[in-house]
């Protein structure tokens, strides 16, 4: 494996403050933290973050337009509803997609590329010894975001990255066996890839998402939000 880091050419971008915002609000209605019909008050989340009601009130512009918050009259803005086929489709979205770019990225990977993800993994895998969530979690990205540029699909892997900000990852790094799952499909497709096998490549970047969405949904199982929303 390679042990410096390729060049990646391109500067990392910066989220606004109500991207983050927002950020931390879907990953709370997507786990369960906020549950349907809870309000969810300016001033108070403004308090609870440590910004100004200014970024909350944008974030919760962006959250109704994708539909994950409502604004009922006298009340303010409140969680919408999630069914189990939201998740479902969500995450079958995100496998297509991948998929699709797996097969393009199976065809022009160069070896250069291939050396990225193994480095890409390797970080990956000593994020997981570490026990640092969030290097895990930034690891995690780094490898997709190495392995969407190498297929030079753009406008799919623009695609992949609005659909892939419902995913939970925090939730997902606290989970060792997550960790060690992922690490190995993470080196079954490095090997397909290896071995020109377009086919393999996409099974194995479907099965990330496949998985992704087990455990979503088996952890809302063990929440209240399906136990009065059908």
């Amino acid at each position: 494996m390679a042990s410096d880091p390729p060049a990646s050419g391109r500067p990392r971008h910066r989220p606004q403050l109500s991207d983050e915002v927002a950020s931390t609000i879907r990953h709370r209605i997507m786990t369960a933290e906020l549950l349907p019909g809870d309000r969810i008050r300016i001033d108070e989340t403004a308090v609870a973050l440590g910004v100004s009601v200014t970024p909350v009130r944008e974030a919760l512009l962006t959250l109704r337009g994708e539909g994950m918050v409502l604004l009922a009259p006298h009340r303010g803005y409140e969680v919408a509803r999630l069914t189990r086929t939201d998740v479902d489709d969500i995450f079958w979205l995100q496998g297509e997609i991948a998929a699709r770019i797996a097969r393009r990225t199976a065809d022009v990977i160069t070896s250069a590329r291939i050396d990225e993800l193994e480095w890409a993994n390797a970080q990956f895998r000593a994020a997981l010894r570490s026990g640092d969530t969030d290097a895990l979690t930034r690891a995690e990205h780094e490898f997709h975001r190495a392995h969407n540029q190498a297929s030079d699909s753009s406008k799919l892997a623009w695609m992949l990255m609005n659909t892939t900000r419902y995913t939970p990852h925090e939730m997902y790094a606290a989970d060792p066996d997550w960790g060690a799952t992922t690490a190995d499909r993470h080196d079954d497709l490095i090997a397909a890839y290896r071995a020109r096998d377009a086919d393999r490549a996409a099974v194995c970047i479907r099965r990330e998402f496949t998985d992704g969405a087990d455990r979503l949904i088996a952890h809302l199982e063990r929440t209240d939000i399906w136990r009065t929303t059908p």
